[in-house]
Parts: C-alpha cells; structure tokens; sequence
C-alpha cells in the first residue's frame, strides 16, 4: 500500500487557504517528498504523517514556489530526531541552490546526498522498493517530472520449494529475492518465486507545457498527479508564454496515457474556484480529481 498526499496545490504564491504545490508519499513508514515552497512543513505538520522518515527530497525546478522552504524543511527533520542520511535530487545547479539556501541552516544532524540530473537523465533511483525515475519537461528553466513506482516481485510458491527439497528455514531468504547456498547446490529466487505481479505507479509533473515524452512516462499509472494552472482553454496564450499546462491539456495527456486517476495541481492564484471546472474537465477524462490541500488517498496493490 502507497499513501500519496497533496501538502498544497497553489502556484507562485501561497494563499490563505492554499498553501504552495508539494506531494508527500508514504510507503512502510518511509516519506519521500516533491517540491518544498514556502511554508511547505505547515501544512506538512497539520497533515501529521510526521517529518523525521523523509528519506528523499525531489525537486522539479528551482522556482522559488518549489524550493524556498527547504532550509526550514531540513532544520525541522532535524529537530525531529533523524541522524540518517537524506537524499536530494533536482536538475542541475543543485548543489549551487542548496548551498546558497543551507547559508542560513549550516549545522544539521545528519548528512546529505545530492544528486544531480540532466535531460539526458535514464538511471532508476532505488530506495528499497521504490523506484524513481525522472523525464524533462518544457518549462522556463530545466525541469523535470518524477515517477514513483513500486515493484512487487512473483508470489511465493511453497509446492516449487517443497519440490526442491530445500528445508523450510531457507524459504523467507529466497522470498526476499536472495541466493541460498545448501548442500553445495545454489537456489535462486526465481526457482521459487512465480512472476513479477502487478505493482503501483505515481506520477508528478508540474510547471511545463505538454512535451513529447509525458504520455510515455505516464502511461498506466494508478495516479497521475498533473498541474492545472488555467482553467479556462481562452488562457492557451498565457499558458504557452509561461509554459504551464491548461486543465483540459492535463486531461487529454491523462486520457492518452490511459492512467487510472488524474489530480489536479499548481493553480493559479487568480484561479480561486478550480472546482468550477470539475464538469468541464470530466468531459475529457472522468477519473479527474480537483485537488485541494492535504487530500491524501491509500493505493492498494492489486489481487
């Protein structure tokens, strides 16, 4: 099971009653973040999932809305307690952003990994059973849209070790995908284990205009969680000038890629009411979810 959570869904500015775009995913007490604003561990902290289990922080760009409240972020991590090491990966120029930013929270209890992409970016991050991956998107300055997979290995069959004859202490070794070596014979996890099942698939893009690759890297996801900058088709001028993606264009992309579930992010500060245009963007595609801040759902693996 994956707990995905909207910390906020407003672009450039934070609102009274909105607070800056970011999303929070749990998985067995594990928390990665994407994107850190202004005032992203308020609401952080009025969801309670906690601080001290962020293992990984991604962010999309450098904008100010995106990555301004990672030194508070990172001071309050580190209040809660954690001495492990932490994870960030943005585009390039991190380590010059980070430093700048950590000029004012010099001194934390535990070290940090930077890591740098680039548009020809193809590695997977691994994170136990997550998998991070990454594609670039169009935006004013490099950006990039993340996926959070989890991969669910092949059920165990008892009858194919029992066949085997491996005693039964060996079983949960294997089952873990690791080689056991008994009576100078090697077992592997694929004589046990039957094929790869079903896992889940998160999605997260926001600030670009659609590209060429977003229907790819989306494609079957269980959510795709989208910005929605403008509602209203009337505003493609301005969304093509500042490179943003209009509701009807988050919907088409989440069609074409045949998700299961599309949120919507990152709206405009003049966009006080994007509820309005529920009806609107249903036509295109049905799944699709306004967001509002701190709306959270569990994703179950399927059978």
């Amino acid at each position: 099971m994956l707990d995905v959570a909207l910390l906020g869904t407003g672009g450039m500015m934070p609102l009274p009653n909105r607070f800056l775009t970011s999303l929070l995913l749990r998985y067995e007490g594990k928390l990665i973040l994407i994107d850190c604003g202004e005032g992203t561990q308020v609401t952080l902290k009025m969801l309670g999932w906690g601080f001290k289990n962020i293992d990984v922080i991604c962010f999309t760009h450098y904008h100010a809305d995106h990555i301004s409240g990672l030194p508070g972020m990172l001071l309050t991590i580190g209040n809660s307690g954690r001495t492990e090491d932490l994870t960030i990966i943005g585009p390039k120029g991190l380590k010059r952003i980070f430093d700048g930013l950590m000029t004012i929270a010099p001194e934390l209890p535990f070290n940090i990994k930077l890591i740098e992409i680039n548009e020809d970016f193809q590695k997977v991050f691994e994170f136990g059973e997550l998998y991070i991956k990454a594609v670039k998107a169009e935006h004013m300055i490099p950006c990039f849209a993340y996926s959070i997979n989890i991969r669910r290995k092949g059920k165990f069959d008892a009858a194919k070790a029992e066949k085997l004859g491996l005693p039964k202490k060996f079983w949960s070794v294997l089952q873990k995908e690791r080689e056991v070596v008994f009576n100078d014979m090697v077992y592997k996890p694929e004589m046990v284990l039957g094929g790869e099942r079903k896992g889940i698939k998160v999605c997260y893009c926001t600030d670009t205009r659609p590209f060429e690759k977003l229907v790819p890297f989306i494609k079957g996801a269980d959510l795709f969680i989208c910005e929605g900058m403008y509602g209203e088709d009337e505003k493609i001028d301005k969304a093509v000038e500042h490179k943003h993606i209009l509701f009807s264009e988050a919907a088409k992309a989440a069609a074409d890629g045949k998700v299961k579930e599309l949120w919507l992010t990152h709206f405009s500060p003049a966009l006080t009411e994007p509820e309005n245009f529920s009806s609107f963007v249903k036509k295109i595609f049905p799944h699709t979810v306004i967001g509002y801040d701190r709306m959270n759902k569990s994703i179950l693996f399927e059978n």
